[in-house]
């Protein structure tokens, strides 16, 4: 008789930024364990990810109903990419998920006759899921997409608000080492606004929290260069903290538009491309953008370029070169000097940066485009927008050497003269630029070898999985020998949260 594969439960936040990684997770641990996941989310979130699946796929899509109108939201509201101004609401409304996530859970167990999955995999955003593996006696782990420097310097900054009790334009941070100090222009403007009693300061506390309701952490990082940030959580937590990345999804390219790329990139030399984008939620400024823009023609650096209608219009509109960038910009550097590739909206990220004539990427600093940047040792020019994005940069620059910061946030002011010096500083063979990119060589090598598995060596990464596969395994087994009324309770009589004491 087949041995009945482990099931595990997979449940992102609804956004690319969070999906992409779990859904690389999932295919990491399907290949590694051989087991099935169950992955959930909304129903269009569901329906994009359809194709993206063989039919024979282990892993299993499974739709939670959710209408966005009933949370105040426009229609189809199901993911921040198309409606990035609305990430607050939509973590709100997330929590409205708790009865048909807990009836997932128990028709999962009907359908495997009484087996329940081997763990629940959330986002830190679904810090309550905890609560409902527990009723079913399953294993929970939160998922937080980020590494454990950026996500915990933004979970102290949540917690403890050191910046509205002092003064100073410098500060140390709760829970971390005293060298870990923070400047007020390194926090994101949303945080510098706040007052302590806000509801959705109070509502963000709760979520930080929540997260000691868990099981375990894992974080899509290694432990190698990420010591300060996962330390931080070991301490705060209390629980087994695993760092199992990287853990990455390269988007399939659509075969016409990747030759396109490629073949201009191949007719440049290694290492004299620019690359930029600021991920898919974000863009700059119409003023900053016309000095990026100025900037690049200046520099007479060739560039790719993601580029996206500036802050003050909707980022899903169509681009407006004539009004958004300086009079004949695009016909001069694109058209006439091939010097630059515009693209709109979306680009094959990863295998941009894997060529060998990008040089650098101009980055939000988001955790997966640091990834994606860092696996083929391309060093950073940071300028970050929001949330842990801002820590980000500081950990590349200040920690490990592989970033320089152009500009911060989508409202500041900038010169295109600044970014020119920027970017010859990094591209024209100084001893800066030659270290930035020998250091992202050396962090490339950590990634990979955290990840390998061969001749008797397995990566630390590696080492992680299985370990939290291993302490799920055993909480199970703690489980099931668990008395309910007097009597050893089996697997097959997990049927709902209540039969569990």
């Amino acid at each position: 008789m087949e041995q009945r594969k482990e099931n595990i439960v997979m449940f992102p936040f609804m956004a690319q930024g969070h999906i992409r990684p779990f859904l690389a997770l999932a295919f990491h641990i399907v290949e590694r364990k051989n087991c099935t996941v169950s992955f959930i989310n909304t129903p269009l979130n569901i329906k994009k990810l359809r194709p993206s699946l063989p039919s024979n796929s282990s892993i299993r899509l499974l739709e939670i109903p959710f209408s966005s109108t009933d949370h105040g939201l426009p229609p189809d509201a199901e993911n921040t990419d198309a409606f990035p101004h609305l990430i607050g609401e939509l973590i709100c409304a997330s929590h409205s998920f708790k009865p048909s996530f807990t009836a997932l859970i128990s028709n999962l167990i009907q359908e495997q006759n009484g087996h329940r999955p081997l763990c629940i995999i959330a986002d830190m955003f679904f810090s309550w899921t905890a609560k409902v593996a527990h009723e079913f006696g399953v294993f929970n782990a939160i998922f937080a997409v980020g590494d454990g420097y950026g996500m915990g310097v933004l979970h102290t900054l949540w917690l403890n608000l050191p910046h509205l009790a002092t003064d100073s334009k410098e500060f140390p941070l709760p829970g971390f080492p005293e060298s870990c100090r923070i400047r007020l222009d390194q926090i994101p403007e949303y945080l510098k606004t706040i007052k302590p009693n806000d509801s959705f300061v109070k509502f963000q506390q709760r979520l930080c929290h929540d997260w000691v309701e868990s099981d375990a952490l894992l974080f899509n990082t290694v432990e190698e260069f990420d010591h300060i940030g996962l330390t931080y959580f070991r301490q705060q937590i209390k629980r087994p903290v695993w760092p199992i990345g990287p853990v990455q999804l390269s988007m399939e390219s659509k075969a016409g538009s990747w030759e396109l790329y490629k073949n201009w990139l191949d007719s440049k030399a290694s290492g004299s491309v620019l690359y930029i984008s600021f991920g898919s939620q974000s863009t700059i400024s119409m003023s900053q953008m016309m000095e990026l823009a100025k900037a690049l023609e200046a520099s007479g650096k060739d560039f790719i370029w993601v580029i996206r209608p500036p802050l003050e219009f909707d980022i899903n509109s169509e681009f407006n070169a004539e009004e958004w960038l300086p009079k004949g910009f695009e016909q001069r550097v694109v058209g006439e000097k091939n010097k630059g590739l515009l693209v709109h909206k979306w680009a094959p990220q990863v295998e941009i940066l894997s060529n060998k004539s990008v040089g650098v990427f101009l980055s939000h600093c988001g955790w997966n485009s640091v990834l994606d940047s860092l696996s083929h040792g391309v060093p950073i020019m940071g300028w970050p927008m929001t949330s842990e994005q801002h820590f980000n940069a500081k950990k590349l620059e200040e920690e490990m050497g592989v970033c320089i910061e152009v500009a911060n946030g989508g409202s500041c002011e900038v010169r295109h003269e600044d970014i020119v010096a920027k970017i010859k500083l990094v591209m024209n063979e100084t001893e800066k630029g030659k270290d930035m990119t020998r250091k992202a060589g050396e962090v490339m090598e950590m990634l990979k070898n955290a990840k390998k598995d061969e001749d008797g060596f397995t990566g630390s990464s590696l080492k992680a999985i299985d370990e939290f596969f291993n302490a799920a395994l055993l909480q199970r087994e703690k489980t099931t020998m668990s008395h309910n009324n007097g009597k050893l309770l089996g697997t097959r009589e997990v049927l709902s949260p209540n039969s569990l004491v």
